[in-house]
């Protein structure tokens, strides 16, 4: 666990910028939820979500630690450890918010792009099971 612990808190890279990297998407789901004053949710993303989100951030590290025990064992876990220590992992690390949000924002454009060719595919498997729309599928 100490390992798998030392290899999470290494690919995290540093805390706080990886907490402020979480505060644009924060203010978005503030809005999400209601409040639709961007000061208002940016204020209450200062206010209330970054002081949580940092006072159980140990926990988010704990519960990232137990999958990757159970998943890799010691020696895996030492060489990953091994890496992130060097100057490539250290790089690495310190990109980590910028690669998220870049694979986030590229894998919402991938669904986009498919999407029709996936409706319209769907819409075919629906009529040729006979099912309507927005009813329960029975099983034949």
């Amino acid at each position: 666990m100490k390992a798998a612990r030392e290899v999470i808190a290494s690919m995290q890279g540093d805390r706080t910028t990886l907490l402020n990297a979480m505060a644009a998407p924060m203010v978005g789901m503030m809005q999400q939820i209601g409040v639709k004053q961007q000061d208002q949710a940016q204020a209450l993303v200062q206010e209330v979500v970054m002081p949580t989100l940092t006072a159980h951030y140990d926990e988010l590290l704990d519960i990232q630690a137990r999958s990757f025990a159970a998943t890799l064992g010691k020696e895996d876990l030492q060489a990953i450890a091994t890496f992130y220590a060097s100057a490539a992992g250290k790089r690495l690390a310190a990109a980590q918010p910028q690669l998220a949000q870049a694979q986030m924002a590229g894998t919402q454009q991938w669904m986009q792009s498919v999407m029709p060719e996936m409706q319209g595919k769907l819409t075919k498997a629906i009529q040729a099971h006979g099912w309507t729309p927005g009813s329960q599928a029975k099983p034949r």
